[in-house]
């Protein structure tokens, strides 16, 4: 197993878990229920995503197209331009 990457928080992580997982690669996230005792406060290195050896490489690329996606233009409203409503 190798930590593959450290989350800022939960939702990000288990976010991540579900995009890895819909592509075939079991992932665990280590350290969630540390995290809760910081509060709001930044996680600081306790949460951590975990691979099997084999589907490290595939994971990183995946995170790292993750990371570098931007929102496709247009997809705001017209009455508020720039600002991307989830």
């Amino acid at each position: 197993m190798q930590r593959i990457y450290e989350p800022q928080d939960v939702m990000e992580g288990e976010l991540l878990l579900g995009m890895l997982a819909s592509e075939g690669i079991a992932a665990y996230l280590t350290g969630q229920h540390l995290a809760g005792a910081a509060g709001d406060l930044p996680a600081l290195s306790l949460l951590g995503l975990m691979v099997d050896d084999d589907q490290a490489h595939s994971a990183r690329e995946l995170i790292a197209a993750y990371n570098a996606a931007s929102p496709l233009p247009g997809d705001e409203p017209d009455n508020i331009q720039g600002t991307l409503l989830c």
